[in-house]
């Protein structure tokens, strides 16, 4: 499945939600904010919201009151 974080192009073999891809790329799901095909999904959703094949989603990660966007390294 190809998806598109942070508008890097990823590949994931497995069918995730939001959670999985957050602990697939090592992120704590308290300190980020999440963006999936121009929608904010809600943290309550995180565990029940499926990523699809050609998604576009963007993480939005907090540290110290600072915000980064590029989280992805190759």
């Amino acid at each position: 499945m190809n998806i598109k974080v942070n508008g890097e192009n990823i590949k994931i073999s497995d069918p995730l939600t939001i959670n999985g891809l957050l602990n697939h790329i090592g992120l704590d799901d308290r300190r980020v904010a999440i963006e999936r095909n121009l929608e904010i999904v809600p943290k309550s959703n995180y565990s029940v919201t499926n990523i699809s094949d050609g998604d576009q989603i963007e993480i939005v990660h907090f540290i110290n009151n600072i915000c980064y966007f590029n989280l992805l390294c190759a």
